[in-house]
């Protein structure tokens, strides 16, 4: 039996096993503490913590069930693949470092599972071994690292405490100085790895993964790190004017990322901006104090989103490894279990009544009428979810309904049954998944008050940005779409706002030119001459001068000099 139907198996098992255990925690009310010391020194303990309540075993089996169909779709995805068993053993090293960061409540565990993902994602990221995937992983990495930094700043902070137990510290510490620091350095480390504007640039150059990675890494696993992490942290999040600033950012990031997949013609690309936009949706929705609702929203979007991407995989295979959606076409004739799979998750997504998504999406949007806030970012949830409708359809139209342009003799089958197998597992999750956790999380209901107008606001946006997506995609409103195709305005847009150059070009390739002035003068320059090298030179003269002496030289050197000095004298009495 192969390392594959092992794992699968093992993840399946331990997913069920899971969501007995999130039905026990809920009714029983129970949470489990468990931890061990590891080091005492200078009265700090350095202990391995264990949180076991019904959020984190819901969390782990929402990501073994994805992963497990994963591993399962790769059998097949994967089957060409010389050196299968060490993807396996990759992907399973990365839901290990996952499963690590959601049963921490520990900073020193925390960071071992944020930086396993950081590594394993390197890895991943660089497995088709060429020039574009090697930069990408640099990218990824290095905006990782980032946050792996702030993680560690919150370490040495929390020594304050006398313990990295940060769950403790939440309740009681909320107006403590020191903990104002921590929120802060927690916020900026969630953005880093939840890829929030200014650090967007690395979650589409992630891309270059196998597509089964970008199903796992963009649903459940290293995107999702940050806004667990924020989750978990949410007694800091209360009042404070980061949050403003982060809600701030995380309404543009939803509004950027929805406007870049409508120009973008990567297949993986639009589905990976489409992870942005969501991921926008839970950050802002965190900042504004509703945690329940984003990890509610976390949960749902990751089902359908790796059936969105598995599907992706599908449609690559069969279109010779081509990514361009401008290639492709009137694939429901050919494909059509694929084609349902990608429709429903597709709804799903866009927050069709009674599908997953819809469940938390239209709470999500509600609760914001609900909210006190202003004009602004009242229209950035609203345009973003018209966007994410508009983008949808362009699809659905680019993928399904238009006119194949990629060769005259084709063959498309829809006959992959381990793929298929894996998908439909996925679908049918898609469907129930946010009425099922809609029963589960919220013991009490939500209780929203708005006018017909209001509660209707949602279906007229959702209509407005299918509409527009239809008319763009088929080209019939010619001056609007001479307008938006402008060289320059496209350029802008598809660019994501020109992000990626400002974190390639401008701050790495500053950065690594300063680096490597530090490194020639510094490192291989004045600290060698003061340091390493110096020593080492006069080390080197004070040895040779001491062997001299140590070799009776001097005993020679003065009776030369005394003979010398004799047979001078006995020169000059001579000549006189």
């Amino acid at each position: 039996m192969s390392i594959c139907y092992i794992s699968f198996f093992f993840l399946f098992f331990f997913s069920m096993m899971n969501f007995l255990m999130v039905i026990y925690f809920i009714m029983n009310n129970k949470v489990i503490f468990m931890e061990w010391e590891l080091i005492s020194f200078n009265s700090m303990n350095i202990v391995m913590s264990i949180l076991l309540d019904w959020m984190s075993f819901l969390f782990m089996m929402f990501v073994s069930l994805i992963s497990s169909s994963v591993i399962y779709y790769s059998k097949s995805y994967m089957s060409s693949e010389m050196n299968l068993n060490r993807f396996i053993l990759l992907v399973l090293l990365f839901i290990l470092s996952m499963i690590l960061l959601i049963i921490s409540p520990n900073i020193i565990s925390i960071l071992l599972g944020w930086d396993g993902l950081g590594l394993v994602s390197y890895c991943l990221v660089i497995y088709y071994q060429n020039m574009k995937s090697y930069n990408a992983g640099m990218l990824t990495a290095l905006s990782n690292r980032i946050g792996d930094v702030f993680i560690l700043m919150i370490i040495s902070w929390m020594m304050n405490y006398g313990s990295w137990n940060y769950i403790f510290y939440l309740n009681f510490m909320v107006n403590d100085l020191e903990m104002l620091i921590i929120s802060i350095l927690v916020i900026i480390a969630a953005m880093t790895k939840s890829a929030q504007i200014p650090f967007s640039s690395w979650l589409p150059a992630a891309m270059a993964a196998p597509t089964p990675v970008s199903a796992l890494v963009h649903s459940s696993t290293l995107v999702t790190a940050g806004v667990y992490l924020l989750i978990r942290f949410n007694m800091l999040l209360l009042d404070m004017f980061f949050l403003k600033l982060l809600l701030l950012f995380s309404g543009l990031t939803m509004m950027m990322a929805g406007i870049s997949a409508n120009y973008e013609f990567d297949l993986k690309k639009i589905i990976a901006l489409s992870t942005l936009s969501q991921l926008g949706l839970m950050m802002s929705i965190l900042s504004m104090g509703l945690v329940d609702l984003a990890f509610f929203h976390l949960l749902t979007h990751a089902m359908f989103k790796a059936l969105l991407f598995m599907c992706a995989g599908v449609i690559i295979h069969l279109m010779s490894d081509n990514q361009d959606i401008r290639l492709m076409g009137g694939l429901s004739f050919f494909i059509p279990l694929t084609s349902l799979c990608m429709n429903i998750s597709n709804l799903a997504l866009c927050g069709i009544p009674f599908l997953a998504g819809f469940y938390s999406k239209d709470l999500i949007l509600e609760m914001v009428m609900m909210s006190n806030l202003n004009i602004l970012i009242f229209f950035l949830y609203y345009f973003s979810t018209g966007l994410t409708m508009f983008y949808t359809v362009r699809l659905l139209m680019y993928l399904l309904l238009n006119d194949l342009n990629l060769m005259s003799v084709y063959n498309l089958y829809d006959e992959d049954y381990i793929m298929l197998k894996s998908m439909f597992m996925l679908l049918f999750m898609s469907v129930i998944t946010g009425s099922m956790l809609m029963w589960l999380i919220f013991s009490i209901p939500y209780m929203i008050y708005l006018s017909l107008n209001l509660k209707l606001m949602v279906l007229y946006v959702s209509f407005m940005g299918m509409l527009m997506g239809y008319l763009i995609s088929n080209m019939k409103i010619y001056s609007l779409n001479k307008f938006l195709m402008t060289y320059k305005m496209s350029l802008f847009m598809s660019m994501m706002w020109f992000m990626p150059n400002l974190s390639t070009y401008g701050l790495s390739y500053n950065f690594l030119n300063f680096s490597q002035l530090l490194s020639k003068n510094i490192d291989m320059g004045w600290s060698e001459i003061y340091s390493g090298q110096g020593i080492y030179m006069i080390m080197k003269k004070y040895s040779i001068f001491y062997n001299y002496m140590q070799m009776n030289n001097m005993k020679i050197y003065l009776f030369s000099f005394i003979l010398w000095m004799m047979m001078m004298m006995f020169l000059m009495i001579i000549l006189n």
